[in-house]
């Protein structure tokens, strides 16, 4: 993934009405109206946050009739997953030097 789109997809990924957009999409499509219903928002700040999602490619928007659905791309969400998975071992790593960090303050409890 070019390092633009994944700045681009945590970046809409930092702002907490665009996760719960993301979250939303990921029970089905849905138009800019039920998208806004739960918040306390007008649907142009609805539509803002959805050009910063659809910018980082993680929605796009189709056409129904008169109906403009905009669903969730999940792909850019992958690759951030992966670009983190490489921090798995670090974060391991340091739980084991707590763990016997740990295990060694008890035996010296004992």
């Amino acid at each position: 993934m070019a390092t633009d789109l994944l700045d681009a997809t945590f970046s809409a990924l930092a702002d907490p009405t665009r996760r719960a957009i993301l979250a939303r999409l990921a029970a089905g499509e849905a138009t800019v109206t039920e998208l806004a219903a739960p918040f306390r928002m007008s649907q142009p700040a609805i539509s803002k946050h959805l050009k910063v999602l659809e910018r980082a490619g993680l929605v796009s928007r189709g056409r129904d009739a008169q109906r403009r659905p905009c669903r969730l791309e999940a792909r850019p969400l992958k690759a951030a997953v992966d670009w983190l998975e490489a921090y798995r071992d670090y974060w391991e790593e340091s739980y084991q030097r707590l763990d016997a960090l740990l295990a060694e303050l008890r035996e010296a409890e004992e």
